[in-house]
């Protein structure tokens, strides 16, 4: 190829790969896609100015196009075909230019398209796959010296870049492949190994400095989702704080304090259903048994747990270990270490307040304000003074209701569910708190029985909105309830039955009135599991109760009736 023509291809080459890095929202906000339709343009240029590819390359079978079985045999690697001669050399940067092509493609939204330039680009290349110069494009293995970037086929050779850049390359090369592996086993839903490649991305990005601080901070804490859903709160933990360690880079304010304090929640979450013994009091034998197992714990995380998570080495180590010992990992055992998270999960809550205000941020705010209940909720499980008890699921109404006088019930439908839901639930606790309460007195008065009455009608208020919120256009509750809402729903009949039966009055009429509406509703949920068997494991112990309960009511009603018809 002439001087002259060689140097054109060069540069029209290199101006693409320049189109190619401008950022998006650098582009007129009309034509997003302005700098990468002109990289295309340049790069189709080039490409008519290599020629055509070689017949025995582009017209191969495409049955040929990926690797043969012999390729595989006993994890040996082909023959090695290196990069010789006017024909090979042609073949392979035509190969480079549908790979630049097809990633433009990718970029632009045109997948077909953009599938169609790599099939091309890995066809030219089957031949050479393996070689020192293509290697790096086809991602299988490095043989000898670092191989060549792909840029390196348009540049002369006083240009070529040195092995240790190379190298570089390749291994961000190979941390892009970890990368993309994650996101395939994330929508195949193998979470295990999509948290796995995930990691590894991250770690080898700190390892060779190649990431973006937000881009990293995000990710770290989109994976300590996945710890805390699988209850490894100390791996959680790890990657919240790199994450801040990580932001902290920026200059900016973190804010990923939200997601440190949704590890204090479900911290705090978890003990509140492991302490608890069959009738949902605090287990004070679990509490003992748990103490012994600490120091086990402690011993694991120091040994095993810790050193297969830990991010950065050095200054980034100590950094990221300062951000760890201000959250606690472990479950706490009784009201003082809860109250400890507490106070800990309450900064953050305060801290993601500010930054998600409701004006721009509704959903996310309200998540807030739900994790906020959530903290009041388990610190009162491990509170014993009842009053105290009843004053925090005070304080989790006082900051719920306000949420749904605003919210649409057309648009946050399923925002508006879970918080009138939660609300019903805080007044049926407080309900029960001042009854146990009223049980210690020798005489309750009347102010008493008139709180408990007042939460109790609080409580069916929100119970029954939630259930009316299930009824379709035409006001018709559902003959089948969604999965997504069954146990809800079956949870709001029960608990609203057994309000019915708890409503306190001197009338016997309204007195049976209030049995026949609990007796109503009970049937609902043994006749609803008739029907439908896949209900019952939903609610197995409301169920129980449910049966026994159409079994006593109508036989107690029957007693109130000729205790009526004697008056």
């Amino acid at each position: 190829m002439a001087n002259a023509a060689w140097a054109e291809i060069r540069e029209k080459f290199q101006a693409a790969l320049a189109l190619s890095r401008i950022e998006l929202h650098k582009n007129p906000e009309k034509e997003p896609y302005k700098c990468k339709y002109g990289a295309r343009l340049l790069l189709e240029e080039v490409k008519a100015l290599l020629g055509p590819a070689p017949e025995d390359e582009d017209e191969r079978p495409q049955a040929d196009d990926g690797l043969g079985a012999e390729d595989h045999a006993l994890g040996l690697p082909a023959e090695v075909v290196e990069v010789e001669g006017p024909v090979a050399q042609g073949a392979v940067r035509l190969a480079v230019i549908e790979f630049y092509l097809g990633m433009n493609h990718i970029d632009t939204e045109e997948l077909s398209a953009g599938e169609e330039h790599l099939v091309k680009c890995l066809r030219l290349l089957r031949k050479y796959r393996l070689s020192q110069d293509c290697v790096s494009l086809y991602i299988l293995a490095q043989i000898g010296s670092p191989p060549l970037d792909p840029t390196e086929h348009f540049l002369p050779e006083e240009e070529k870049l040195t092995e240790q850049e190379r190298s570089k390359r390749f291994e961000k090369v190979y941390t892009h492949n970890l990368y993309y592996l994650a996101q395939v086993y994330q929508h195949l839903e193998m979470f295990e190994k999509a948290a796995h490649y995930c990691h590894s991305t991250l770690k080898r990005q700190l390892e060779h400095n190649a990431y973006h601080p937000i881009e990293w901070a995000i990710n770290a804490a989109t994976l300590s989702q996945f710890y805390i859903n699988k209850l490894c709160f100390m791996e959680a933990r790890h990657c919240l704080s790199a994450a801040n360690v990580i932001f902290g880079q920026t200059g900016k304010i973190p804010t990923t304090d939200d997601r440190h304090q949704a590890i204090v929640t479900n911290l705090t979450i978890i003990s509140f259903f492991f302490f608890q013994d069959n009738i949902g009091e605090l287990d004070l034998d679990k509490q003992s048994e748990l103490r012994a197992l600490r120091k086990k714990e402690l011993d694991e995380e120091e040994s095993v747990r810790k050193k297969a998570v830990q991010f950065g080495t050095g200054e980034l180590c100590d950094a990221i270990s300062a951000v760890e010992e201000k959250v606690s990992y472990l479950r706490p055992l009784d009201f003082e270490e809860a109250r400890e998270l507490f106070l800990l999960g309450q900064h953050y809550v305060f801290e993601a307040k500010e930054f998600f205000q409701i004006d721009g941020y509704v959903t996310d705010h309200i998540e807030v304000v739900q994790d906020h209940s959530a903290l009041f909720k388990v610190l009162a499980f491990f509170e014993t003074d009842m009053e105290r008890r009843c004053k925090m699921h005070k304080r989790r109404i006082a900051m719920l209701e306000p949420l749904i006088v605003d919210l649409n019930p057309q648009y946050y439908l399923l925002v508006n569910r879970q918080i009138q839901f939660e609300i019903a639930h805080a007044y049926y606790d407080m309900m029960d708190l001042k009854v146990a309460i009223a049980d210690k007195l020798r005489d309750p008065d009347s102010h008493i029985v008139k709180k408990i009455n007042n939460l109790n009608k609080s409580a069916l208020k929100y119970y029954q909105l939630f259930l009316d919120s299930l009824r379709d256009p035409n006001k018709v509750f559902p003959e089948v309830i969604g999965e997504d809402v069954l146990r809800p729903a079956m949870l709001a009949k029960f608990r609203v039955a057994r309000l019915y039966g708890k409503i306190i009055t001197s009338d016997p009429k309204k007195e049976l009135e209030n049995l026949a509406t609990s007796l109503e509703h009970y049937k609902f949920i043994v006749d609803y599991c008739d029907k439908h068997p896949e209900a019952a494991q939903e609610i197995e112990v409301e169920l129980e109760l449910s049966k026994e309960m159409v079994s006593l009511l109508p036989s107690k009603m029957e007693r109130f009736r000729t205790k009526m018809a004697m008056a």
